[in-house]
């Protein structure tokens, strides 16, 4: 019987949306494969059993990233890694994370050369880690310094005034919770946290004064707070070097580690799901018209210090929420 015209119009056309379907399944699957193979490659192990020199970055407001301190394990471990470099560009941070990140820069120096490298900024924390290695190099024009801690806290009760809103609370005893931005601080409170700021201060100092090889009062004379240029921060001894990354590497070269050694950047492990890594959820979000979905935009942007919280080694806090 012979088909009609229509009829095999219809077949053709179906077998065409067929056959669309079936490349635009093939596609999937091997964007699903290739997400897939990206995500678990990741990128925080260079993948190589060559020597090299391993190059970590600390950037941005630091806390107690459970990513960069597994990194720096990892690269404690690695019998590839001859030397470590790190890249340090960071205003500080919390107190905590900054001594977490220096304890375990202490145990990497105990086994293989470790040298800090600062860009623009190492202050406060950013410093408390550069001062971890056992060499430091700045630029001239770096800014370096900022020693010190400190906690801020908002006072609401203007607001709470103004608003007519009022706060009844019952607590086991007067300083539980205390201070908080409800009500007024008490000389008792700022007492209390003066304390626990001064003992975290005493430390920092200690810890500046052992690893720059200075006296409790000279490293006490340069923690009021200052920053310093590289050449300021030289002269004051604390930094060892002006210059940058070859500066860097030659010092690893005194140290026994071969100079002609590839530098290989170890980095942060990939963010997202086995199909969108951080590259692919950001190009999504393009398209879609959302902007960059990546958690790293509230980096970019410096929100993450809004929600730091606790005590602060961080330099113009005052210009995050939470000071520091």
């Amino acid at each position: 019987m012979s088909m009609k015209a229509d009829d095999l119009i219809d077949r053709r056309r179906l077998r065409r949306k067929l056959t669309f379907w079936r490349v635009v399944a093939f596609l999937i699957a091997a964007f699903a494969v290739v997400g897939m193979s990206t995500w678990l490659a990741g990128e925080r192990i260079p993948g190589v059993t060559a020597s090299h020199i391993a190059k970590i970055r600390i950037e941005g407001t630091i806390t107690e990233d459970e990513d960069l301190l597994r990194r720096l394990d990892e690269v404690r471990k690695s019998a590839s890694v001859k030397g470590v470099i790190l890249s340090i560009d960071s205003p500080g941070g919390t107190t905590a994370g900054g001594e977490a990140i220096y304890d375990a820069v202490r145990k990497i120096a105990a086994e293989k050369p470790v040298v800090a490298q600062v860009g623009t900024l190492a202050a406060s924390a950013g410093y408390m880690i550069a001062s971890a290695s056992d060499h430091i190099v700045a630029r001239k024009s770096s800014i370096v310094g900022s020693i010190g801690v400190l906690v801020q806290f908002p006072d609401l009760t203007g607001l709470m005034d103004k608003l007519g809103v009022k706060l009844e609370e019952i607590k086991s005893s007067p300083l539980k919770a205390e201070p908080n931005p409800f009500n007024p601080t008490t000389d008792e409170e700022r007492a209390m946290m003066r304390n626990m700021i001064l003992d975290s201060y005493d430390w920092f100092v200690g810890t500046v004064a052992e690893r720059r090889s200075m006296s409790k009062a000279e490293a006490t004379a340069l923690a009021d707070g200052s920053v310093w240029t590289g050449r300021q921060a030289l002269a004051n001894k604390l930094i060892d070097e002006v210059g940058g990354e070859d500066q860097a590497i030659a010092w690893l070269g005194t140290k026994g580690v071969d100079a002609k050694l590839e530098v290989i950047e170890w980095k942060p492990a990939r963010t997202g799901s086995f199909l969108l890594p951080n590259s692919i959820a950001q190009a999504l979000g393009h398209a879609l018209g959302m902007g960059d979905v990546s958690s790293e935009l509230l980096k970019e942007i410096g929100a993450d210090r809004l929600f730091l919280d606790g005590m602060l080694s961080l330099w113009q806090a005052e210009k995050a929420v939470s000071g520091g």
